[in-house]
C-alpha cells in the first residue's frame, strides 16, 4: 500500500471527479491552509455546525439519537465551548477509487490549540461530503473557521481492488450532503 502523492491526486481530482471542488495548490495566506499538498489534500470545513448542548439534558445514544441534543449554526466562525464538541462536514465532496483506501488526520494549527478532528477512513468506492468531528479539549471556547482549512486527508492505494467496496454494501454513509447524523 502506497500514499498517492500530489500528481495522482491532481489527475484523479480532474480526470475521475475525486474531489470537487478541487483545489490545485495549497492556499496559506492569512487562513488556515487548505487545497492540494505535496502527499495529501487539505479539505475546507463549510459553514454549517451542530454544536453539542446539554440544554435539554438529552443523552447521547448512536441507536437513538436526539435532535435535542445539539443546535444548527450556520456561521463563518463557529463557537465550541469548552470541553464540547461540534460537528460539521467539508465543503469538498470525495468520490473514492475501488483501490483506495482515505484516511484524515486533524490540521496542527488547530491540534496545538486542544481543538482534534476525529473522520472514520473513507472506504473504497464511498462517496459524499464527509463529516467532521471537532473536539474542544480545552477549558476555553474555540474557534473554528469555516471556508478553511480543518484536515488532511492522506489516499493510500492498496495493490488490487478491494473484493467488496462501501458501495457494494450500499453503506448507510453512501452520497452523504451536509453533516450525517448516527444511522441504524
Amino acid at each position: 500500500m502506497s500514499v498517492m502523492s500530489d500528481r495522482w491526486i491532481r489527475q484523479m481530482a480532474h480526470k475521475h471527479g475525486m474531489i470537487d471542488p478541487f483545489v490545485e495548490a495549497q492556499k496559506r495566506d492569512g487562513v488556515i491552509s487548505y487545497g492540494l499538498s505535496s502527499y495529501g489534500y487539505d479539505a475546507r470545513i463549510a459553514d454549517e455546525f451542530k454544536i453539542f448542548t446539554n440544554i435539554d439534558s438529552a443523552v447521547i445514544d448512536p441507536k437513538a439519537f436526539a435532535h435535542t441534543s445539539f443546535v444548527d449554526r450556520k456561521t463563518d466562525t463557529c463557537i465550541i465551548p469548552p470541553n464540547s464538541f461540534a460537528l460539521g462536514h467539508t465543503m469538498e465532496y470525495f468520490r473514492i477509487p475501488r483501490d483506495v483506501l482515505v484516511i484524515c488526520l486533524g490540521k496542527s494549527t488547530y491540534a496545538r490549540c486542544g481543538i482534534i478532528v476525529n473522520v472514520t477512513p473513507l472506504e473504497p468506492e464511498w462517496e459524499g461530503q464527509v463529516t467532521i468531528e471537532i473536539s474542544n479539549t480545552t477549558p476555553l471556547p474555540a474557534k473554528i473557521h469555516a471556508h478553511e482549512g480543518i484536515c488532511q486527508f492522506l489516499f493510500l492505494q492498496g495493490n488490487e481492488a478491494c473484493e467488496t467496496s462501501y458501495a457494494d454494501k450500499a453503506g448507510k454513509y453512501m452520497g452523504q450532503r451536509g453533516t450525517a447524523l448516527p444511522r441504524m
